[in-house]
């Protein structure tokens, strides 16, 4: 399987179909106005340059568009057409660009995908106001074919989409008080990491496949398992972003400098491990340096070599890969054998192995 070659068959798919829900000029026809017309007038003008515009240019940038590729892959390995569930795998998909949008004003980031961030182009108030619309814009096709999918069903997504919404704001909690310096931030443990993440970064990914799962129509058992799995996959997929954050040469043009992360003051698992094995010294350093939230290179560049003089990034690519082969076992064991399923495990080792 060419993950590189699906990946981008599947991200034309995910944004032909965002256009459906949410397209690039609204006008009076869209399912947004079939589901819940305005009472007095459609102000098309107004949503088009302070909706469609900024989320489409954001959009546009790209990225991989992997959380709905892999809801796709699940309902292919369970047994389903997944042409058939496209309109709803871009759920996950438009959450996640929202949540980025948002994550770049808190972090007061000058730069998303190579250009600047999108409170930069068109301001604080659209910026903010877009991020939370594509929080529930994407629901549409819920709405919109909800005779063609149970009551008990579209209860348990909708649950589902809930419970993990919640779980977004507890791991950016968490991680803005711990690069800000809120919550003894010099301190935190592995586990405190790992289910920082697991709320963080896992949730999208869990959230994509239990609902996929569920649209699928497999048991409980297996639902958990998968949403288990996707949700390591989800961890480990921040663990590689946090290494080509200090490593990758593609990442340093895109987010305006090697080592971004140093510059945020965050305290990723390379972070934790490095502050835990490192000498006093070293640990002293590179407090130091995380708490002047610099963009000087050559300050950034100090803090990565005291990074690697402690084999920290190496601990991580380890801990990343052996997450996804023990969560892969238990999803292995319920899933019946397919090419589907082969195509699954692929797709897991390919998203934490890539070098951009």
């Amino acid at each position: 399987m060419d993950i590189d070659k699906f990946l981008e068959e599947k991200a034309a798919l995910v944004n032909k179909t965002i256009e459906k829900y949410i397209p690039r000029t609204f006008s009076k026809k869209e399912a947004l106005f079939r589901i819940n017309p305005p009472n007095y007038a459609y102000n098309l003008e107004a949503l088009n340059k302070a909706i469609a515009e900024p989320i489409w240019e954001f959009l546009d940038r790209g990225g991989k568009r992997w959380r709905p590729a892999l809801f796709l892959l699940i309902c292919e390995a369970l047994g389903k057409n997944p042409d058939d569930f496209a309109d709803f795998a871009i759920i996950p998909e438009v959450v996640h660009n929202g949540t980025l949008m948002i994550d770049d004003i808190e972090d007061s980031s000058e730069y998303r995908r190579g250009k600047p961030a999108t409170y930069r182009i068109y301001g604080l108030d659209i910026a903010i106001n877009v991020g939370n619309a594509m929080y529930y814009l994407p629901l549409l096709p819920l709405m919109e074919k909800k005779q063609k999918i149970t009551l008990r069903k579209r209860c348990e997504i909708y649950e589902i989409y809930m419970q993990e919404m919640i779980n977004l704001s507890l791991g950016q909690a968490m991680d803005i008080a711990w690069h800000r310096g809120l919550a003894n931030s010099d301190h935190v443990k592995e586990k405190d990491y790992m289910q920082m993440c697991a709320y963080k970064t896992g949730t999208l990914a869990r959230m994509s496949a239990k609902i996929a799962s569920v649209l699928a129509g497999a048991n409980h058992e297996l639902v958990l398992a998968l949403g288990r799995f996707a949700e390591n996959v989800g961890v480990a997929f921040q663990m590689q972003d946090d290494m080509l954050d200090l490593t990758s040469k593609e990442f340093e043009k895109k987010k305006g400098g090697r080592g971004q992360d140093i510059t945020e003051g965050k305290r990723t698992l390379i972070i934790i491990h490095t502050l835990r094995v490192a000498s006093a010294k070293d640990k002293r350093r590179l407090v130091q340096i995380l708490n002047m939230h610099t963009s000087d290179q050559r300050i950034k560049d100090e803090a990565i070599a005291i990074i690697e003089k402690h084999e920290s990034i190496d601990y991580v690519r380890r801990l990343a890969r052996r997450m996804i082969e023990e969560s892969w076992k238990e999803a292995e064991r319920l899933l019946p054998n397919s090419s589907g399923k082969e195509k699954l495990k692929a797709f897991a080792e390919f998203l934490i192995e890539r070098n951009t």
